[in-house]
C-alpha cells in the first residue's frame, strides 16, 4: 500500500508542477537528484547522508554537521531536503560537500539514491520516517539515526491502523529523542535503542547568539540621547518576530494604546501588500523601514530614526541578532499554522510571549512551565501580559528563566556524538 501511495504521489507531484512553482522546484530538483550524485560523488569518499525536510529541520541538524567537519573532516557530507523552501535557501550552505533534494521516496529511487552515494551512516531529522530509503540502509548494514525526534500518541505510529507503517521506526539503528515521552511510546513498540538527549536546536541558537551581528541601524534608532538634547531616560524595548496578520492586529493594537515603548517589527512576509498594513495599523506613529534606513544616501538621518516609534525589519537574516536589543519579545505564528522559533529569542534571557497554536512544540510547554514563556488567545492575554513586564523585577524574572531553560538543555549534540563511533 505505501508503494502505491509512492508512486500516485509521484504522478501527483508531476502534475501539480504544471501550475505551481514551488511544486516545479521539488519536481525537478527530486529527478535531477541521481544525476547531481553521479556528477558530484568522488569514488573511494566516505558520505555521511543528513536529510532534512526543510529549513527549521536543517538548523537542528547543523550543529550535527559542523561537529562532524570539524572534529572528523576525512568524512564528506551529503546534505538533502524535501521541500524547496529548505533546498532554495541552503542550496549553497557551506557546511556540506554536495547538497540536493531527495527523490520520492518509491522503491526505485530509493535503490539507484543509495547505490549512488553509499554512505557509511545517515542522519535522519525529526519527522522523517522515510520507509524505502530506510529499509534498504538496514538491509545493506549503514546505521541510521532519528535525531531531535519527538512523538505523541496521536502520531499514526501509534494507532492501530498504523501498526503495519511502524516498522519503518524498527529500520533505524537508534533514536536521539527529545522528551521522556518520546521513549516511552517507542518502547510500547517494542524499540530500545532510545536516547533522551534533548534537541539540536538548542545548541543552534546558541551557535547564532555565539555569532550575533552588531546592528548599528537598531542602535541608533534604540539611542537613548537625541542631537538636540542630553540624555533621555531608558525606553523599553519589544520585539515582534516572524509575526503575521492575526499577531499584528493584537499587539499593535495594544502599542497604539500605550507610548512608552520602542516596537520592532520583523514580519514573517515581507511584500509590499503586508508591510502596508502593518502601516495602516499603526496609525499616526512614526515608522522607519530598515532597508530604507540602510542606503547609502538615505533621506532618513540619524535623528529622524532616533524619533521614531517604529522600526520595520523588511529584510531577512538580521531578527536572530534584533532579539537581542529587546526587553520583551512576541514569536508569531501561534493563531496560524503553528509558532515560529522560539528559542532565538529566549537565548537571550528574556521573555517570549506567543499565541495558541503551540501544542506540537515542545519548548513553548517548556517555557510556559518555568514561567519564561506566555501563551495569549487574544487582546486581553496580551495586555495583561505586558501590564505584568511593566513590573522590573518580574521582567527579569521571567527573562532570567527563559534563557536559563535554552542553556540548560545545550548539549545534545555532543551526547550524539559520544554514542556514535565514527
Amino acid at each position: 500500500m505505501y508503494n502505491i501511495i509512492m508512486y500516485l504521489c509521484q504522478v501527483a507531484i508531476a502534475i501539480a508542477a504544471i501550475f505551481d512553482h514551488k511544486v516545479r522546484l521539488r519536481w525537478r530538483g527530486g529527478r535531477a537528484a541521481i544525476r547531481t550524485l553521479k556528477e558530484k560523488v568522488e569514488p573511494g569518499a566516505k558520505y555521511v547522508w543528513f536529510h532534512a525536510a526543510s529549513l527549521g529541520e536543517f538548523e537542528q541538524g547543523r550543529p550535527l554537521m559542523e561537529h562532524l567537519r570539524r572534529i572528523h573532516p576525512e568524512y564528506k557530507i551529503l546534505l538533502t531536503f524535501f521541500s524547496p523552501s529548505g533546498y532554495e535557501v541552503r542550496k549553497d550552505y557551506k557546511g556540506a560537500d554536495i547538497i540536493c533534494y531527495m527523490p520520492v521516496d518509491t522503491v526505485t529511487n530509493a535503490r539507484a539514491f543509495l547505490r549512488t552515494v553509499r554512505p557509511v551512516m545517515a542522519f535522519f531529522i525529526k519527522y522523517e520516517f522515510w520507509y524505502n530509503h530506510l529499509h534498504i540502509l538496514r538491509h545493506r548494514g549503514i546505521p541510521a539515526y532519528s535525531v531531535s525526534s519527538i512523538f505523541r500518541p496521536d502520531q499514526v505510529f501509534f494507532k492501530w491502523y498504523g501498526r503495519q507503517y511502524a516498522h519503518v521506526l524498527k529500520c533505524f539503528t537508534h533514536f536521539f529523542v527529545q522528551n521522556e515521552q518520546s521513549r516511552e511510546l517507542l518502547g510500547k513498540l517494542g524499540i530500545t535503542a532510545v536516547d533522551v538527549v534533548g534537541d539540536t536546536r538548542f545548541d543552534r541558537v546558541l551557535q547564532i547568539k555565539e555569532a550575533a551581528k552588531q546592528l548599528p541601524i537598531v542602535e541608533t534608532f534604540l539611542s537613548r540621547k537625541s542631537a538636540s538634547s542630553s540624555a533621555a531616560p531608558s525606553v523599553p524595548v519589544f520585539v515582534a518576530g516572524s509575526s503575521w496578520p492575526p499577531d499584528e492586529e493584537i499587539f499593535i493594537k495594544y502599542f497604539n494604546e500605550h507610548s512608552g515603548w520602542k516596537l520592532i517589527i520583523a514580519p514573517h512576509v515581507i511584500g509590499e501588500s503586508h508591510l502596508q498594513q502593518i502601516i495602516s495599523l499603526l496609525g499616526n506613529r512614526k515608522v522607519v523601514r530598515y532597508t530604507e534606513a540602510e542606503k547609502i544616501n538615505s533621506d532618513i538621518t540619524a535623528e529622524q530614526l532616533r524619533d521614531a516609534d517604529v522600526l520595520i525589519i523588511n529584510c531577512f537574516g538580521l531578527l536572530s541578532s534584533v532579539y537581542h536589543y529587546a526587553d520583551v519579545t512576541y514569536v508569531g505564528g501561534g493563531f496560524g499554522v503553528g509558532i515560529h522559533n522560539l528559542l532565538e529569542a529566549a537565548v537571550w534571557d528574556v521573555p517570549v510571549i506567543f499565541g495558541p497554536n503551540n501544542q506540537k512544540f515542545q519548548e513553548a510547554q517548556d517555557l510556559k512551565a518555568c514561567g519564561g514563556g506566555i501563551e495569549i488567545k487574544n487582546y486581553a492575554d496580551f495586555s495583561q501580559a505586558m501590564e505584568r513586564f511593566s513590573n522590573p523585577s518580574a521582567l527579569r524574572e521571567a527573562g532570567d528563566k527563559a534563557g536559563h531553560y535554552v542553556m540548560s538543555l545545550t548539549g545534545a549534540t555532543e551526547k550524539i556524538y559520544s554514542y556514535i563511533q565514527l
